[in-house]
């Protein structure tokens, strides 16, 4: 199921939401926050059996994955290559001093988004976009700013804000 995605207007609008994403974290404070991962799993599953990633590929070619030294023995013996030279190749050290690939755009991704190195992915490629995660308010800022690149993470907060929004109407009620 292919889908195009306007990724230019996903960003805009998801920067134009931000108070709301910061809106309904704070609904979920003390006690309620359990239920933020529980809300947050449940439509982990509704939403990725309606989005296909292959139809996007945004995170591969616009977010560099933070890579850790065991991701980087992983891919080089992947690749047949002694660790120096991948590094060489394919490795830089970013502002943070955390290693990233060279290029934002995943140097592994095809034309048709699918992995050339999939089952030898990088850890942070493995966990993205970390919704299914415990502990999601810990993640909120990635979260929020998961929502400028990924179209499943946008969905997710979209419709978790109407949900809040028709609890606390019927609350009112």
């Amino acid at each position: 199921m292919k889908q195009p995605f306007d990724f230019i207007q996903l960003k805009a609008n998801a920067v134009r939401n931000k108070k709301a994403y910061e809106t309904l974290y704070r609904h979920y404070n003390g006690k309620k926050i359990k239920h933020l991962d529980e809300d947050f799993a449940q439509l982990h599953l509704e939403v990725f059996a309606e989005i296909d990633c292959l139809s996007c590929g945004n995170c591969c070619r616009g977010l560099g994955p933070r890579l850790i030294p065991t991701d980087i023995a992983r891919l080089a013996k992947a690749l047949n290559k002694k660790e120096p030279d991948f590094i060489s190749e394919f490795i830089r050290r970013d502002e943070d001093d955390d290693l990233v690939f060279k290029t934002v755009q995943c140097p592994f991704i095809g034309d048709d988004n699918y992995c050339k190195v999939y089952e030898y992915r990088p850890k942070a490629c493995r966990e993205y976009p970390h919704t299914d995660s415990y502990n999601m308010a810990v993640i909120k800022k990635a979260t929020i700013k998961n929502c400028e690149t990924c179209p499943a993470v946008y969905e997710m907060m979209d419709r978790l804000i109407k949900r809040k929004a028709q609890e606390l109407k019927t609350k009112k009620k």
